[in-house]
């Protein structure tokens, strides 16, 4: 598994774009995004699970219900939600760039990000779509990875190399997420492209296993979006055995797929808003992953924990509290948590009790921007990990004048 300097063009037969349309009133800011097959592409996706969803993502399902894509656009600086013609907007987008690319309107898959309940006019959409198309190269990729952030402070791209059936394949992806980030099926906006021969049926299960332990373990602030989507295009060029069943291929396929999507976690959760660390939460020992992964979640989700860390004050307390209102069926005297950076490891809780340590070694760990909590709850053989971010008073500011 070889990483890329790449991410949605370094599969076999995609181009990418982006560019400022109008929708964004900052000109510098990219406010547009593609991405394209040369080929009919196999395509699957998630979806949030808030009962509030982006008009985008009724239109999208409905597209891909035949498991085919060759295209994916989206919109940032606004969300397409709580409209009253959401539906047509995105209809509308999907048929102005279909023109464009000589395409099935059915066969494009389209998202929007930004503010909820604002009317979103396809004016500048449909005077973007032809500089939009023109622009497509597979030099280009991170201009679509910018035309899809909102608050995001950094691109977010990843590509990985790996060989199935003799044949070189590439899995890439770009993604925007740092707000409003806490999911239950999908989560932020996430396009992954490769050019693996997959089946659609396989491709689904490959991606709906892969979130549950990878997307579905990230948490910024705890809201739910209500534009969540996770999307895989696999056009098959790379000229591999069709994978249609499980088996070796489909494991290496899985592998690369979830290596593309860890290092997408991890740079969601550390450009969460305002945020300074990214944190890691390592829970071992427990008697079965569903445990291992509430007492994950539960430590990554705490308020007062995120704060501590970005005060890097190491209040392990927080932990202990975080795990003991998690709902995990655990025995809070068998718990170890120690704290872990560049700047080294020290234990502060062993069985449920502190522990002397020293509180300037720690802190000097936890000054550090990556952060990893480890958590042992037992003696079992389960484990599992969360991404989130410390908690900082830049986020109140980001989210207290973010519509004004």
């Amino acid at each position: 598994m070889k990483l890329l300097n790449a991410s949605v063009c370094a599969a076999k037969g995609f181009t990418a774009s982006g560019v400022h349309c109008g929708i964004r009133k900052n000109r510098t800011k990219k406010d547009l995004a593609l991405i394209y097959s040369e080929v009919p592409a196999t395509c699957c996706a998630v979806y949030t699970t808030n009962l509030v969803k982006g008009a985008p993502l009724t239109v999208t399902k409905n597209h891909i219900a035949n498991g085919i894509a060759q295209a994916v656009i989206c919109n940032s600086g606004n969300a397409n939600t709580c409209n009253a013609n959401g539906v047509e907007i995105a209809e509308q987008t999907c048929e102005l760039l279909a023109k464009e690319l000589n395409i099935n309107a059915d066969d494009i898959v389209v998202a929007s990000t930004g503010v909820i309940g604002q009317p979103l006019d396809i004016t500048p959409i449909a005077n973007g779509i032809p500089s939009l198309v023109s622009a497509l190269s597979e030099n280009n990729e991170h201009d679509a990875s910018e035309g899809i952030m909102t608050t995001d402070t950094v691109a977010k791209e990843v590509a990985v190399e790996f060989e199935i059936d003799g044949k070189i394949c590439r899995i890439g992806g770009i993604a925007k997420g740092s707000g409003m980030i806490h999911p239950n099926m999908a989560t932020m906006l996430v396009f992954i492209t490769s050019d693996v021969a997959i089946s659609q049926a396989m491709l689904q299960k490959a991606l709906s296993s892969d979130i549950e332990n990878t997307f579905n373990m990230v948490s910024v602030d705890g809201d739910t979006s209500t534009n969540d989507m996770v999307t895989v295009l696999a056009n098959g060029m790379a000229g591999n055995k069709l994978i249609d069943s499980e088996g070796e291929d489909f494991e290496i396929f899985m592998k690369a797929l979830n290596t593309v999507t860890v290092h997408l976690c991890k740079m969601i959760a550390g450009d969460g808003e305002g945020a300074t660390k990214l944190l890691e939460c390592s829970v071992s020992g427990a008697k079965d992953l569903k445990t291992a992964k509430t007492v994950a979640k539960s430590v990554i989700c705490s308020s007062l924990l995120k704060a501590a860390m970005f005060g890097a004050d190491a209040n392990w307390g927080r932990v202990l509290c975080a795990i003991g209102y998690s709902g995990a069926d655990v025995d809070v005297n068998t718990i170890d948590v120690s704290f872990k950076s560049n700047k080294g490891t020290i234990d502060v809780c062993k069985n449920g009790a502190g522990v002397d340590f020293s509180e300037e070694k720690a802190k000097e760990i936890l000054l550090e921007k990556e952060i990893e909590i480890i958590v042992k709850v037992g003696e079992g053989d389960c484990s599992s990990k969360a991404w989130g971010c410390d908690l900082t008073y830049d986020y109140v500011k980001i989210n207290g004048d973010y519509r004004t």
